[in-house]
């Protein structure tokens, strides 16, 4: 039951809205139990022969003026109980979504984009059915289902306990079929994760697709996940099927069993023809309870699996979280220091680095080069501790880093990740991630240092051109311009640049690095490059290899004693002559 406390807060905050709701409901209900009385009466009356016009008239009117304020009443109490169930909705919502942004990137690596999303919309969306419409309906059929009970009782004892007879199947029936409905309602879930996830992909990739003429071959994998999809809500129709029917087929065997024995006592004038109406009536009003039983039990199985599946990760602890007792970042100049650090990805055995140690006075510049896989990335990605160290630690002035709150640490640090992301908005708002404000002659100069201005001057809505989802409309070397101008407008005393050239032209950038280099004054710089002359004005370069530094120095140093620095340095060297002539 540990997921339903997740709804508490929410109805303990509305419970105002909560009770005229169900107030509103009992006295709905208890005006709708009032009409099969009044017909009692009229057919009593017709009888006996002792009702005119006048009086059929007033009963008539008298029904009219009862449904209207039943109207009413259903009004108030379903706009009261939805309301809250469309609070508990953006409530879980944006719950969902903050703890998300507080889980760690190891959480990511395992986690699938699909499933997160139908978290964010499927499952809430069933909580919020089985919140809103599933209480309308419970109170409904719970108060509406007794009282039509004690009136059948009133009438007639005997009568009212044969209405009993198919209960026993019928709470068998509905414990037997919820287990497992819930279990396919789980099962439909994850299938729906796997298809907005598969869709979603082939959505992004729409001109990957386009270009490889896989048009074909891509309708089929989604033809089989939508199969896939299709059978597992299949199975749940054949329990749901099946329910629903059995609910409805005891309903009408009570009506059988009434009509026959109810009749019999009519005409043996044990009860007169207007209560055997009335009683049938109120009958029919328990059937909607009976039914309802059973679509209540489906709102609630298909609620209850969803809040299951969101209780999963709102109960994820983060591996990365901030200390107890937080050290105080004192503004030295933010110096950063490795002391053998070491880690290790989740579900791999092979460290990706491996006893790391170097020191970056404040104000100094640290070049990273390597082949693929050494490690430089992950570095990197260790100081803002979008990863946690496995073993040793890094220092910031002199701080572990995991003794300071994320978001001091974070926010003394510019970082540029390897893959340029970009959000949909303009190339302004995309400039202004991560400060908050809006600065015209900020932003030009941002701009400019990543040779990006020229760009923008050339888009007739200039800074407010909208990029599109991920920056569909930029290219690629237009996207890094754009995340590098970003970095570079956080303007942090800490900045780590993860390959900030690859994705443009050499003579691009060249400009990009003329401007880090007359802009790195006061600033501890890291870059990590694959051009050796992004980096060789750095105060000293570290070669990575296999998750261990295989050397650093100078880049003089470095062409005279490390052999895969001058190879590499002398073929990029060469192609940049070829390229010249």
């Amino acid at each position: 039951m540990s997921s339903i406390a997740l709804l508490k807060p929410y109805f303990k905050k509305n419970l105002s809205p909560i009770w005229a709701g169900v107030i509103t409901l009992v006295l709905l209900d208890i005006l709708t139990l009032i009409i099969p009385r009044i017909t009692k009466k009229a057919i009593d009356g017709l009888t006996a022969l002792e009702i005119d016009l006048m009086g059929l008239f007033s009963y008539a009117g008298a029904i009219i003026g009862l449904a209207l304020i039943i109207t009413g009443l259903r009004y108030v109490s379903r706009r009261s109980l939805f309301g809250v169930s469309r609070i508990l909705e953006e409530g879980l919502r944006n719950e969902l979504f903050d703890h998300i942004q507080t889980l760690s990137a190891s959480y990511f690596d395992q986690a699938k984009t699909g499933d997160l999303m139908a978290h964010a919309t499927n499952d809430i969306q069933n909580i919020r059915m089985a919140a809103g419409m599933g209480m309308v309906a419970l109170t409904d059929a719970v108060f509406l289902g007794f009282s039509a009970i004690g009136f059948m009782a009133y009438i007639n004892m005997e009568l009212t306990a044969m209405v009993f007879v198919p209960m026993p199947l019928v709470i068998l029936g509905s414990r037997i079929f919820g287990k497992k409905m819930h279990r396919r309602y789980q099962q439909v879930q994850a299938s729906f994760s796997d298809l907005t996830k598969t869709v979603r992909e082939r959505f992004a990739g729409i001109r990957v697709i386009k270009s490889f003429n896989r048009e074909n071959d891509e309708i089929e994998v989604i033809s089989s996940i939508s199969r896939r999809y299709i059978d597992k809500n299949m199975e749940l129709v054949r329990i749901t099927g099946s329910f629903f029917p059995m609910m409805l087929f005891f309903s009408n065997l009570s009506l059988a069993v009434i009509l026959y024995f109810g009749g019999r006592q009519t005409i043996l004038t044990v009860i007169t023809p207007g209560d055997f109406v009335a009683f049938i009536s109120y009958l029919g009003l328990l059937t909607w309870p009976m039914m309802a039983l059973g679509w209540v039990t489906n709102l609630i199985q298909r609620g209850k699996a969803s809040l299951d599946r969101i209780d999963a990760i709102l109960i994820t602890i983060p591996d990365i979280r901030d200390p107890h007792k937080p050290s105080a970042l004192i503004n030295k100049g933010s110096g950063i220091r490795f002391e053998n650090v070491s880690f290790t990805y989740q579900g791999r055995e092979t460290p990706a680095l491996d006893n790391i140690s170097f020191t970056l006075s404040p104000g100094r510049t640290l070049g990273i080069v390597g082949p693929q896989g050494s490690g430089k990335t992950t570095l990197l990605s260790l100081i803002p501790r979008i990863y946690d160290v496995k073993s040793g630690r890094i220092l910031l002035d002199g701080t572990d880093i995991r003794d300071i709150r994320i978001e001091d640490l974070r926010s003394r640090i510019s970082y540029m990740p390897q893959e340029p992301i970009l959000f949909a908005g303009t190339i302004g708002d995309n400039m202004d991630f991560g400060t908050g404000e809006t600065n015209s002659r900020k932003r030009i100069e941002a701009a400019r240092a990543a040779s990006l201005y020229n760009t923008v001057r050339s888009f007739p809505m200039g800074f407010d051109t909208v990029v599109g989802e991920r920056g569909v409309i930029l290219s690629g070397g237009q996207k890094q311009r754009v995340a590098m101008a970003r970095t570079l407008l956080h303007n942090t005393a800490v900045m780590i640049l993860d390959d900030p050239i690859s994705q443009v032209d050499r003579e691009t950038g060249d400009r990009i690095i003329r401007s880090l280099r007359s802009m790195r004054t006061g600033k501890t710089l890291m870059i990590v490059s694959h051009r050796i002359s992004a980096v060789e004005f750095a105060d000293d370069i570290m070669v990575l290899d296999n998750g261990r530094i295989a050397a650093m120095g100078s880049h003089e140093a470095l062409l005279r004693g490390n052999p895969y620095y001058r190879r590499t340095y002398s073929l990029q060297k060469m192609e940049r002559d070829l390229n010249a002539q």
